[in-house]
């Protein structure tokens, strides 16, 4: 990951019926993630991709600076987010706020 950007942690719930983040939440173990939605589907990728997309949107950056780098088949996600990292966070925060 670049040195000014971020990881994010996701819970993503696939075959929605909206796109949608759903704000923050605290996983058993403790740790904090982003809750997420998607209509798609998890075969192949799509459910990530949408994803990617949704996140690329909702943060305002490319869809190339969004990258799921970890739990490809798993709920919980490790997201990767490119750009400068304390603008990064202040979108995130604002986005979580909104929820």
């Amino acid at each position: 990951m670049a040195d000014n950007g971020l990881a994010l942690f996701v819970r993503l719930t696939p075959r929605s019926a909206r796109d949608a983040i759903e704000g923050m939440a605290e996983s058993a173990d403790g740790r904090c993630h982003l809750k997420a939605r998607v209509r798609a589907v998890p075969e192949n990728g799509k459910a990530n991709t949408a994803l990617e997309k949704l996140l690329a949107k909702q943060i305002g950056v490319p869809s190339s600076a969004v990258s799921v780098a970890g739990g490809a088949t798993s709920r919980l996600k490790t997201v990767e987010l490119k750009g400068n990292r304390e603008e990064l966070l202040i979108r995130l925060r604002a986005i979580a706020a909104e929820q």
